[in-house]
């Protein structure tokens, strides 16, 4: 597992940003919902209209699979209404663990998004329920941007806080993480 790396023989193309068509109320409801997830706390005003603008309206009906783990995965999931469980299957074992549900303000599937990764578990809808979904493109040219930046701005700020000058760079990055 590994993050994208980007450079020379891996550039990152032109990004025009995906407008999906909605209504204004339908993008407060979207604002509100992102302002209750951490993931989206870094982002500015215009990042985050442009993340507001690109989430599409995904609907589940009870026992419908949303993710499913080991495959790939291409988008995360901002919960608008409905419970989600999810689930994984552990090596050595022939049942799945429940995890944990996924509720109105929770996101998930971020992972395989910034990892590049398969999808570490299966999430399942338990009643109907709407999603917001965000492409990869949006996410890594936004929301995974804004993050690094913002802790890049934070780890300087602390190299220069006289107390902090002997921390460890990693130290370092989880206080800005935490900030």
């Amino acid at each position: 597992m590994s993050a994208e790396a980007f450079g020379n023989w891996n550039k990152k193309s032109n990004f025009k940003p995906r407008v999906v068509d909605k209504t204004d109320q339908t993008k407060s409801k979207i604002r509100a919902r992102l302002n209750q997830s951490f993931l989206f706390q870094a982002l500015n005003e215009e990042e985050l209209r442009i993340v507001v603008d690109a989430m599409d309206e995904k609907k589940y009906a009870p026992g419908e699979t949303v993710i499913q783990q080991g495959e790939d995965g291409y988008e995360l999931f901002v919960v608008e209404s409905g419970t989600l469980s999810c689930f994984k299957l552990f090596s050595g074992q022939s049942q799945a663990t429940f995890l944990k549900h996924y509720q109105a303000g929770d996101a998930f599937g971020e992972l395989a998004l910034l990892y590049n990764a398969p999808r570490a578990a299966t999430i399942v809808a338990d009643n109907d329920s709407l999603l917001w979904s965000l492409d990869r493109e949006t996410f890594n040219h936004i929301v995974k941007d804004a993050s690094r930046n913002r802790r890049e701005k934070y780890e300087n700020f602390l190299t220069k806080v006289k107390l902090l000058e002997s921390m460890e760079p990693y130290e370092r990055s989880v206080l800005s993480d935490a900030f």
